[in-house]
């Protein structure tokens, strides 16, 4: 067995109603009293870090909201965060929300206490350091996000996104309470699990996963696959919401430490250009990158099918890789999300550019199955072949 290494320093709370011991794990973790809470303008709409800045009031902390978070967040919004943050003398971050609210906060922290842009971090042009403390509260099972060491930026003038990956950023906390899921619109339920399901897959079979991130991502792939029909087809089933941010945060420990590949680096091109929101862009990619990937592959595909309960210990390889194609396109057309002939502003005269920015991703070398530009294209033509053929979803 190669060497391999996995650390990870976040503390984490899981459970119904532990939203309510956040001022008490801040206070213990040494955050501070002056917070940033950092969420979207949606979540705030719906009240919730409203709620959370009275409890965090009430408990003596002073609390500065700031909502400048878009999907697939902009470099702007994390610079004059960054501002923020700075004027109002703030010591440490509240993320509450989604993979959007909570990549822009760990941006944040870094650019707050390290200076710099985004891009230059990225780039390889300035070195990471130390950022203010960061707690994290999804409100969606999906990205992982509030434990993974990474960040993905959009720049906006170029419409690149951008990962920024260090150990500074894992956040220092994460409460992960059930019920601040249960409101989530079924549409975004949808998106979101896919991508944790995504996180699972890739993470359990790119070329940088090792024992540890495959453990997590084993337990992961069952538990997402069961349980986001539940959550999406009813919303108020606090078992499947409670399984379903189970699964993600599992999925994130699994690819956090490991990495994504094609799904996500199609994806980010995607949201980058298009500004498709990263659940559905990984779903329209999921099939297509799957049919390329289990050739040659058949083995490492065959386990992620016996850990989502599709094939049985005694199918062979090849019958277990089938199966999981076919119960992959039946769970996804069960989610009602729309096929890429149905995104907004996707159009086929962008297929070199969309190869360009995938290619030029990072994880592109972590598939499993080499890529080339010409495998990227032959992955966008299946995706396109298959929304008219209606074989994958929607």
């Amino acid at each position: 067995m190669p060497p391999f290494s996995y650390a990870i320093s976040t503390n984490l709370v899981f459970g119904n109603g532990t939203v309510a011991s956040l001022p008490a794990k801040l206070t213990e973790l040494g955050f501070g009293r002056r917070i940033f809470l950092v969420t979207d303008p949606g979540l705030l709409d719906a009240g919730i870090p409203e709620r959370l800045k009275s409890v965090l009031d009430g408990a003596g902390f002073s609390t500065t909201l700031f909502s400048q978070v878009r999907p697939n967040p902009r470099d702007s919004d994390c610079m004059a965060g960054a501002k923020e943050f700075a004027a109002k003398r703030c010591d440490a971050i509240v993320a509450v929300g989604g993979g959007s609210a909570m990549d822009t906060a760990k941006t944040i922290a870094l650019l707050a206490r390290q200076g710099g842009t985004p891009s230059a971090y990225a780039d390889g042009l300035r070195s990471y350091g130390e950022t203010a403390p960061v707690a994290c509260i999804p409100t969606t099972a999906g990205t992982g996000s509030e434990v993974t060491r990474s960040a993905v930026i959009t720049e906006a003038d170029t419409h690149r996104k951008m990962t920024l990956k260090h150990e500074w950023l894992r956040p220092a906390f994460a409460l992960l309470d059930p019920e601040l899921t249960v409101t989530v619109p079924p549409s975004v339920t949808a998106a979101t699990g896919v991508d944790a399901l995504v996180h699972a897959i890739e993470g359990y079979s790119c070329t940088k996963s090792q024992p540890i991130s495959r453990a997590f991502g084993a337990q992961a792939l069952g538990l997402i696959y069961r349980a986001l029909p539940r959550a999406y087809s009813t919303p108020d089933d606090l078992d499947a919401r409670s399984d379903m941010l189970l699964g993600s945060l599992l999925a994130g420990l699994c690819f956090g430490s490991a990495d994504v590949a094609a799904v996500h680096c199609l994806a980010e091109a995607l949201g980058g250009l298009y500004d498709t929101p990263h659940g559905i862009a990984n779903a329209v990619f999921l099939l297509p990158v799957l049919r390329y990937n289990v050739v040659g592959h058949e083995a490492i595909h065959a386990e992620i099918a016996r850990h989502m309960g599709v094939a049985a210990q005694a199918d062979s390889d090849g019958d277990a890789v089938q199966r999981l194609l076919d119960e992959i396109e039946q769970w996804l057309a069960q989610l009602d999300i729309p096929p890429i002939t149905r995104l907004n502003g996707v159009n086929r005269a962008d297929d070199d550019r969309i190869v360009e920015l995938a290619m030029a991703n990072g994880s592109t070398s972590s598939n499993v199955r080499p890529l080339t530009a010409e495998a990227y294209r032959a992955i966008l033509d299946d995706a396109y072949e298959s929304a008219q053929e209606g074989r994958d979803i929607g």
